[in-house]
């Protein structure tokens, strides 16, 4: 899910997207994962945990001369075993939804042969079933000795669950699991294949990164919301009708369609890190009795404002900054000098002397502050690529920002060759700005920002002034945050993680206690989710209740 609120690359800071360990300055829009939510300063995508994974590691000998995350993904094989279909998956269809849950799906082998494609219609607007449709792209891999379908989310908004499966399945998931289940990944409404929310093109998107403003005078906060306003407008002038109805409501009871039509399941199988979380609680709420075995790895609070997200994630930054430094610190090789206060200042001092004083790179580009922390907060997202936030800083500390604007471009999803892979940036917008009512009153933000700078020393200004990027939307809000509501039979397994930067562990408690009928799995460690990011206790519990079908433990810890 998520993301800073308020920071933003291009648009945009595994999830995604999230990512599969680690999960996007300046412009408009933006955010593991996404892997959460983002800022309208600094942003990225919370992306896909597996694609976003996969590209840092893949860069990382540029930036760090090290192994970050990953080795490389080995050749599937031939397909393997596909779930039997139950004719009961189709039944109990909301009225006038009919022809969507009985549609013909029609599977076809992709990606080299190693997957198969297809596409599910929905309504664009689920009060007007009959009206405009929309594809969404789905993709699956197939299970040796699969009993049932498991569909995945790898968070943002803005993720694509198609490109998490195709680049990252085999390093993500466990051999248990890929043998057990048939993985299903979907763009969600307005992600890159399915009817993607479009704003400006590649040119503009780099323009965006290099502007800044200072909003914390009347004219600086004046020219930033005309910036929005202006991408605000070419969003509305290039996406068509999905524009309005890109919001998380609208894209559970599209994963419900998903289930029925295309996975052929009476009850859903699915797995969801950060803002697939908030997807998935969503779903419960909806069709409690359609839940089958869900896991929400690395949990978003449905009950928290915008406000409350925000300050809850500038805090947990803050603490990921200090988790880092002494982790550097213990090394011989650590471009900071300690104790770890000093070397938190060295840091801040940083971020001061590039809003100041831009660093140029060896791409003849420039380095200004929000890129530099846009690269700076990505590898926090999981400690396994802390040798390239080490490397990112020995550079800036001697005034080339090459390394570190190559982690914001990663953050950004922009290519080497100057173009951008994704739209993450323009749909982490468009759902935020439907999800969440925001606040741009000046006076409002300001204090905000106030509160966020003492939340958060190092980075609380980026996360500030995030109801800019609202205020000119051209559809309100379509929900009110409040606690999930789960009636259903199955238990739920709620993952947290203590040193989680983008969802801070007490949202997992939060959400598990919410649901109800529901277990909470806690693990010790640094970064954003737990499942597949190494730790043997995790992996474990969660193959133990997917797979083998076990109750979850509550409240055990890893």
């Amino acid at each position: 899910m998520t993301f800073p609120a308020s920071l933003r690359p291009d648009g945009g800071a595994e999830d995604h997207s999230p990512a599969a360990s680690a999960r996007k300055a300046s412009g408009a829009v933006v955010g593991r994962s996404v892997r959460v939510r983002r800022t309208q300063r600094v942003r990225r995508t919370v992306r896909g945990r597996g694609s976003f994974r996969t590209r840092l590691g893949a860069v990382l000998a540029a930036v760090a001369t090290a192994v970050l995350v990953l080795t490389g993904c080995t050749p599937f094989g031939a397909p393997g075993a596909q779930p039997s279909s139950d004719p009961a998956a189709t039944q109990g269809a909301p009225p006038g939804l009919e022809r969507f849950y009985t549609q013909d799906v029609a599977w076809q082998p992709c990606e080299g042969g190693k997957f198969e494609c297809a596409t599910v219609s929905v309504p664009i607007d689920y009060a007007s079933p009959s009206g405009d449709t929309a594809k969404l792209a789905l993709i699956r891999l197939a299970g040796r000795n699969a009993k049932a379908n498991l569909v995945v989310n790898p968070g943002g908004p803005g993720g694509s669950g198609y490109d998490m499966v195709k680049d990252s399945a085999q390093t993500m998931f466990s051999a248990k699991l890929l043998d057990a289940y048939t993985v299903i990944g979907f763009d969600p409404r307005g992600v890159k294949r399915s009817a993607p929310v479009t704003c400006v093109g590649d040119t503009e998107r780099d323009a965006l990164r290099q502007e800044t403003f200072d909003p914390n005078t009347a004219a600086g906060l004046a020219a930033q919301f005309a910036a929005q306003k202006k991408l605000v407008d070419a969003c509305e002038a290039n996406t068509g009708p999905i524009l309005a109805h890109a919001d998380t409501v609208s894209a559970a009871k599209d994963l419900d369609i998903i289930r029925a039509a295309a996975a052929h399941q009476v009850h859903l199988d699915y797995l969801g890190y950060s803002y697939g979380t908030f997807l998935g609680s969503t779903y419960a709420s909806l069709f409690p009795d359609r839940v089958g075995r869900m896991v929400l790895d690395g949990a978003l609070d449905p009950s928290l404002g915008n406000h409350e997200i925000t300050r809850g994630q500038a805090k947990a930054f803050e603490m990921a900054i200090h988790a880092y430094v002494r982790s550097c610190l213990s090394k011989s090789d650590c471009p900071l000098a300690g104790p770890e206060d000093n070397a938190v200042a060295q840091i801040r001092s940083l971020v001061t002397s590039t809003k100041e004083r831009p660093l140029s790179t060896s791409s003849g580009r420039i380095l200004n502050s929000t890129d530099f922390v846009n690269g700076f907060i990505l590898p926090l997202y999981n400690d396994s690529n802390y040798p390239a936030l080490s490397q990112g800083l020995k550079g800036a500390l001697r005034g080339d920002g090459s390394s570190m604007l190559r982690l914001a471009d990663i953050a950004a999803d922009r290519e080497q060759d100057g173009t951008y892979s994704s739209n993450s940036t323009f749909a982490f917008t468009a759902y935020n700005c439907l999800d969440y009512p925001t606040d741009a009153d000046p006076a409002a933000m300001r204090a905000e920002d106030a509160e966020l700078r003492r939340d958060s020393p190092t980075l609380g200004e980026f996360f500030a002034y995030g109801g800019v990027n609202c205020r000119d939307w051209p559809y309100k809000p379509v929900r009110t945050p409040a606690p999930a509501h789960y009636t259903g039979q199955s238990p739920i397994l709620v993952v947290g993680t203590t040193g989680d930067p983008a969802t801070p562990v007490q949202w997992a408690g939060n959400l598990r206690d919410q649901l109800g009928n529901a277990a909470l799995l806690t693990w010790k460690g640094e970064g954003h989710t737990a499942y597949g990011r190494g730790s043997k206790c995790v992996d474990n519990a969660v193959d133990s209740y997917l797979v083998d079908r076990k109750a979850p433990t509550d409240r055990a810890q890893c």
